[in-house]
């Protein structure tokens, strides 16, 4: 909308509530400067660390990421979320991330190592009970985080063909259809054992796919074939330009709407990692980091040639305007949102 001359969108937050967090959070977005104006906030969810809107923009999804696992649909008036039902359980425990796909919502429930269809109704609210639970098996190498499946993403592909869910725990990617309204494996692709895979993104054009590794700061380039339902690993690339100094751990990636840049952000180091796109895809080169503008960048998003950035430990989230030429960030402000886990615009 239009006030004095600046064009206006949302931005909805999602934070951690039981570590102080407000809840779900809206702002106002200008999207000229990327400004935020944090408008209000809604707290009647536990632990609201994930949020998606639907295609149309006028419902929020939001995950509980608690050990009973749930996830809740809003009605968007104006700028206020109302809730529209009550929350419905995803038959999962700790769901981290959710997606809309098919006249569903799909959560991937980290703590349950399972991905769960939940069942969209024509107004938008929730069916009363999911649809149907996939459950991963398997494990990694790493002691304590790949002792079992831990579902981290889920994500329709751009052909929106098929699903494909993240599993940090079991060092891979699972490529599935969403038949009578339950997920089914299609296939499980490995990657490498201990990187321990957290978010995937696509190139714009659907041939290549980019998974940042939460155990190892890196990115896995990836052919995506989605004639086939096939995810092919081609290179690891370095999200830092040395070793790290202390802890580092990847969290969240996204690409440019024109597909020339990859941007991921690490917590620890504090940093948001800048990539060029090379060739048609197939490779990624560091070009530089820049600060978070706080502390535990949990995710990203790219909108409108700006860059957003949930930092959860200092509580706040940062904007960046991104140069044209070379995709790096520069910060512009923050606004301060306690435990924020991540920015969702639209």
């Amino acid at each position: 909308m239009a006030n004095g001359g600046r064009r206006r969108q949302r931005a909805f937050f999602g934070s951690f509530t039981a570590a102080g967090g407000p809840g779900i959070v809206t702002a106002d977005v200008d999207e000229s400067t990327g400004a935020l104006t944090v408008l209000n906030s809604l707290d009647g969810l536990p632990d609201p660390s994930y949020l998606a809107l639907a295609p149309d923009g006028n419902t929020l999804y939001a995950v509980s990421e608690t050990a009973a696992g749930a996830v809740a649909a809003y009605r968007v008036h104006g700028d206020t979320p109302e809730p529209a039902g009550p929350p419905v359980p995803t038959g999962g425990n700790g769901p981290t991330h959710l997606s809309v796909h098919a006249g569903h919502v799909l959560t991937a429930d980290y703590g349950s190592g399972s991905v769960t269809a939940v069942p969209v109704r024509a107004d938008g609210s929730l069916a009363h009970a999911p649809s149907g639970v996939l459950r991963h098996t398997g494990s990694g190498p790493h002691t304590l985080r790949q002792q079992g499946p831990h579902a981290h993403q889920v994500q329709p592909d751009p052909s929106g063909r098929w699903i494909v869910s993240v599993d940090l725990g079991t060092d891979s990617v699972r490529v599935c259809t969403l038949t009578g309204g339950a997920p089914v494996l299609h296939r499980e692709t490995a990657l490498r054992p201990g990187s321990g895979p957290r978010h995937l993104a696509f190139h714009p054009d659907g041939s290549y796919a980019y998974v940042v590794n939460e155990l190892t700061p890196t990115v896995t380039v990836c052919r995506w074939e989605a004639a086939e339902g096939t995810l092919k690993p081609l290179v690891e690339a370095p999200i830092l330009p040395g070793s790290p100094s202390g802890d580092a751990y990847p969290s969240g990636i996204a690409v440019s709407p024109d597909g020339r840049f990859v941007w991921t952000a690490t917590r620890g180091e504090d940093v948001l990692s800048t990539f060029a796109v090379e060739g048609e895809g197939e490779s990624l080169r560091l070009i530089g980091t820049v600060p978070c503008g706080g502390r535990w960048p949990r995710a990203i998003t790219a909108s409108g040639g700006f860059l957003y950035a949930a930092n959860e430990r200092s509580g706040d989230v940062s904007w960046f305007a991104v140069d044209p030429d070379t995709g790096l960030p520069c910060r512009g402000g923050s606004v301060e949102v306690p435990a924020a886990s991540c920015v969702v615009i639209g």
